[in-house]
């Protein structure tokens, strides 16, 4: 990839894409750059066949992301003044590869957001999770309330919210919020492994997996991802495909018999 960012890092690494959120020193919180960053990002991915994992992680030993900066932006109440996380959070949704969230340490409010969105959590022993919208005068009412409901359930969902109290990464293992807990300095080694392990599973596969998952909530979108980006193509090599794109070229009725059986 020849893009430069910055607020992220990016890094090939075989099979595996690694996206590190780039600003430890205000706890890896994402700024409007970082979403659309990780956005770009993540498009470049989808158009290359050489990566078949993603990790998303934050730079440094304490923190994977504590949520996002709502300054710097137009005063208005359109777009241009709104954190666009839900262009960061849809691109991990609908990319056709796993995504794994390699926690190092807080992931909290957004951060806990980043990390339920993606496909997998690997978890280091010292990592915290938490909500604090209403206490801080935010919330999420989107992506961070159906996909931590899915998750965790929804009475612990609420909990997360209501109360905004923090989860260890045992708690979170426990929950169902997270997949894995591992030494703090084995994460990355163990994080990786899991990914090598994943990218030797037919991608085609996973695509169709990821896509029938995102069809739940993605209704429209989500169904599209599998009738669109996945049965398309095959379809336009077909018989029958072939023939009606030549018919209608020559302007002539298509032949039955060469639609194939």
């Amino acid at each position: 990839m020849s893009q430069t960012f910055e607020t992220i890092l990016y890094e090939e690494d075989g099979p595996i894409g690694w996206i590190t959120i780039n600003r430890p020193d205000d706890g890896n919180m994402f700024t409007p750059v970082t979403c659309i960053e990780i956005r770009d990002c993540i498009e470049a991915i989808r158009r290359e066949t050489r990566t078949r994992v993603v990790v998303l992680t934050g730079a440094g030993e304490k923190f994977f992301c504590i949520g996002g900066r709502k300054d710097g932006m137009e005063d208005t109440n359109l777009y241009a003044g709104v954190l666009p996380t839900l262009e960061m959070y849809d691109a991990i949704d609908k990319l056709q590869k796993p995504v794994i969230a390699m926690v190092n340490g807080f992931a909290v409010g957004g951060g806990n957001v980043l990390h339920t969105v993606c496909d997998l959590t690997i978890a280091k022993e010292s990592a915290v999770f938490r909500q604090v919208g209403p206490m801080m005068g935010s919330f999420d009412a989107g992506y961070g309330t159906w996909y931590l409901e899915d998750a965790i359930g929804k009475k612990r969902a609420k909990e997360m919210w209501y109360t905004n109290r923090k989860l260890s990464a045992a708690e979170a293992l426990d929950w169902g919020l997270i997949n894995r807990v591992v030494p703090d300095d084995k994460l990355r080694e163990e994080t990786r492994a899991w990914a090598l392990t994943i990218s030797e599973r037919g991608p085609m596969a996973l695509a169709g997996i990821k896509h029938a998952f995102l069809a739940r909530h993605g209704g429209v979108g989500g169904l599209g991802r599998v009738s669109h980006d996945m049965l398309l193509k095959l379809y336009l090599k077909t018989e029958e495909s072939q023939e009606l794109s030549k018919a209608f070229g020559e302007r002539r009725t298509p032949d039955p018999d060469k639609f194939g059986h």
